[in-house]
């Protein structure tokens, strides 16, 4: 099982308001997310499998699997398309 996480050396967060306010250093660009991608950020924060993070969605947000292995397959995508995650 791979570890996921956000990488710590490349980003700055805060959630405010259920929102996730991010800075990515290298590149000074502020990124947001909310609802499932606030979900999956806190989670990758900690570190997770990508199989935890799918069943996170199907749990909290009641969609079937496919739906939420393909939003998290490319939730995941751009986090690494930006730098931001460490396996």
């Amino acid at each position: 099982m791979t570890l996921l996480r956000l990488n710590e050396t490349a980003v700055s967060w805060r959630e405010v308001d259920g929102e996730i306010i991010a800075l990515q250093h290298e590149s000074s660009e502020y990124l947001s997310t909310r609802g499932s991608g606030a979900l999956l950020w806190k989670s990758l924060a900690g570190g997770a499998s990508r199989e935890h993070l799918i069943a996170l969605i199907v749990s909290e947000f009641g969609i079937d699997r496919g739906r939420a292995t393909a939003d998290t397959d490319a939730f995941l995508d751009t986090l690494c398309a930006h730098g931001l995650l460490a396996v």
